[in-house]
């Protein structure tokens, strides 16, 4: 009897093969479990906004979703420490007191005075006695006279909503100011800190700034855009205690100043969780930054990151990455903030010291972005990279070479490589920790953060529709674009600016006449299994000889090789040819030197015959952006002259099958169309 009735079960799995079902079944387990994470942070955050929501305006856990969360891990784990950055550690207590100090200050930049007290109760009002946030009136009677910070400067008093900008490296102050400017109920645009002249002014007045805070060590390269900053009629304050030019005060003097007792959770709290109160500028690949609008709802979300990864409150998180982009700030410090643990915070990333910190401050996680682990798995043996407390490495980025690499010289350790646009709607999580995966894209994970790949000609530059004008699903293993459903659940806020800003970030009439979905810019590729991996971004994916080429893919293949040490692949146009030849920029990894016979064979082997780079460029080390991106468009404009360029330079020779080096010769007689490639 009892063989009976395990016969249907020995049998299930036959019959889930044939129908072809189990390669999706097989993971069913690990869909379901963070599934259920990710229901219960949902609720976990709901529970804590509507707290906040009933809390006492008057007190600090009234406000926005920042302050509430400072004021509630001070409360609830006062001494544990929240900030490590080299010799100086900060307890979460410590990080309220800070952020009070600084939002005092700036409510004083805005005529507010909320009097000598420690401003447990009756919060000061407006300097006109009277004042408006986000819509919400408060009318409350101020302990002292409203009086301004400073006179002289030209600059006028920050209304209610202005928005500060951050010119700040990755250090305590950054985050003192930022929670500080959120407890004003200012909003805060974080500028990267290598923008000057021209793409700085640009930023500034593109999210309306109408204060700068910046970094001492950033004045000498400012000067020449002091005349401009002060004819913005910007409030101009420096972080610390140095000689400054005229017209910029120290901050932190100012805070210094100020009582450091709860701030009035009303000054904060939004009208609606769809308001803007963060700025993070998007880079894209051409043109000038963009100011992306953050909500209220997003950074709130993003208090669930760590708990999404399986992250807890007795974590040591390693953080180096810039606090102006989001990886940084809104998944490394909100993130944290989310779980109540513990940052260490690197102003610049070291490969070298990685290891040694890791050990000294106990990190259990480590938050990369992909270029970072190829630097670490590319240093020499260190005795600090054994027996370290990493278990978890998050992040974004990273490719299958790097990942194996990594895991068997580093583990054992859990790699999570996750997916996700500063403003985009949609993330995903490879919580299985299959290699080269960025999530999965089973129902379960769609029901709860829903998504879809469509069909995209890479020619046009447009999704393929049907005759009856909608988008096509892919299929399984064919790339298509990634979309996301705009609701109220996941809304897009678009980009400070005129509306244009936004073309294209919007597809209409996607599976439905009428619907709305964000479009990422990205190609991926769902597997029979239900799993993502990145494919291109729709502008690094070029068309040679009537067919796509992946630049990844590309990549992929030639880092295979043992002595090339980094990669960067990316179209060039070759005059008298239709689309884009294929370049790749090598750097070796030492002590090896270019095998150019290896490299045509290895090509030859692995790639198409359109995808083989018709181009080699040699360099000592690749031009990445401040995020550890690599520069394909600025590389595709340098092209591959050989007399404009200084690096050795290859080239493809189809009917002799070499590698060539590109002499002025033979870049001439491509020109004329006597070298076939």
């Amino acid at each position: 009897m009892a063989a009976l009735l395990l016969l249907p079960l020995l049998l299930l799995p036959l019959l889930l093969l044939k129908l072809r079902l189990w390669p999706q079944l097989r993971w069913l387990a690990a869909d379901l479990a963070f599934t259920v994470r990710a229901l219960r942070c949902k609720r976990a955050l709901r529970a804590r906004a509507l707290a906040a929501a009933a809390a006492d305006p008057e007190g600090p856990e009234g406000g926005c979703s920042l302050a509430w969360r400072l004021a509630q891990l001070a409360r609830q784990r006062p001494a544990h420490t929240f900030l490590i950055h080299g010799a100086q550690r900060f307890s979460y207590a410590e990080a309220e007191r800070q952020s009070n100090r600084a939002a005092r200050a700036f409510l004083r930049a805005r005529g507010w005075d909320g009097g000598p007290g420690s401003g447990d109760s009756g919060a000061g009002g407006a300097g006109e006695g009277e004042r408006e946030v986000h819509g919400v009136q408060h009318a409350a009677a101020g302990r002292g006279a409203a009086r301004p910070v400073r006179e002289g400067d030209g600059a006028a008093p920050l209304a209610p909503g202005a928005t500060v900008a951050l010119l700040l490296p990755a250090c305590p102050e950054f985050l003192w100011l930022w929670f500080g400017l959120a407890k004003a109920g200012l909003r805060v645009a974080f500028v990267p800190t290598a923008l000057r002249r021209g793409p700085l002014l640009h930023c500034l007045r593109s999210c309306g700034a109408r204060a700068l805070v910046l970094a001492p060590e950033f004045l000498e390269s400012l000067e020449p855009d002091l005349p401009a900053l002060k004819a913005m009629g910007l409030h101009l304050w420096a972080v610390g205690s140095e000689t400054h030019p005229a017209g910029i005060t120290d901050f932190l003097a100012e805070a210094s100043a100020e009582v450091d007792g709860p701030v009035p959770g009303y000054l904060s709290a939004p009208q609606n969780v769809m308001d803007t109160c963060l700025y993070i500028f998007t880079s894209g690949t051409t043109g000038l930054p963009k100011a992306a609008r953050i909500s209220h709802l997003k950074v709130l979300q993003c208090q669930g990151f760590y708990q999404l990864c399986g992250a807890h409150q007795e974590d040591v998180i390693y953080l180096t990455l810039p606090l102006y982009h989001m990886s940084g700030s809104l998944l490394g410090i909100v993130g944290c903030l989310g779980i109540g643990a513990t940052v260490v915070l690197k102003s610049k990333f070291s490969a070298g010291q990685f290891w040694e910190d890791c050990q000294q401050h106990g990190v259990t996680v480590f938050q990369y972005i992909g270029e970072l682990c190829r630097y670490l798995v590319n240093q020499p043996p260190n005795k600090a990279e054994h027996g370290h407390k990493v278990r978890l490495v998050v992040g974004s980025g990273l490719r299958p070479d790097t990942w194996e690499r990594f895991v068997r010289r580093f583990g054992p350790l859990q790699v999570l490589e996750t997916y996700g646009l500063t403003e985009g709607n949609v993330a995903t999580f490879n919580y299985t920790g299959q290699r080269g995966a960025v999530g999965r894209a089973s129902w379960l994970y769609k029901h709860v953060f829903p998504f879809s790949l469509i069909r995209y000609d890479v020619t046009t530059g447009e999704p393929i529709r049907n005759t009856q004008g909608l988008c096509v699903a892919t299929s399984p293993g064919e790339p298509g674009l990634l979309v996301a459903p705009v609701n109220q659940q996941s809304p897009f806020l678009g980009y400070a600016g005129g509306p244009e800003l936004a073309l294209g970030k919007l597809l209409k009439d996607v599976f439905q006449p009428g619907d709305v979905f964000f479009n990422t810019g990205d190609l991926l590729v769902c597997d029979d299994q239900g799993f993502l991996r990145f494919h291109d971004r729709t502008g690094d994916t070029f068309r040679w000889k009537g067919e796509n080429v992946a630049t990844t893919e590309v990549a992929e293949a030639l880092e295979a090789l043992d002595f090339l040490q980094e990669v960067n692949v990316y179209g060039v146009t070759v005059p008298g040819q239709e689309g884009r030849a294929g370049m790749a920029a090598l750097v070796l990894r030492p002590p090896h030197s270019l095998d150019l016979v290896q490299l045509y064979v290895h090509v030859s082997e692995n790639l198409p015959p359109y995808a083989r780079p018709r181009f080699l460029r040699l360099q000592e080390s690749l031009a990445t952006t401040e995020t550890f991106k690599q520069q394909k468009v600025r590389m595709a404009k340098e092209g591959f002259d050989p007399s404009a360029l200084s690096d050795p330079l290859y080239i493809l020779d189809q009917a002799g099958g070499a590698y060539l080096p590109l002499t002025p010769a033979r870049y001439s007689a491509l020109l004329a169309g006597n070298l076939r490639i």
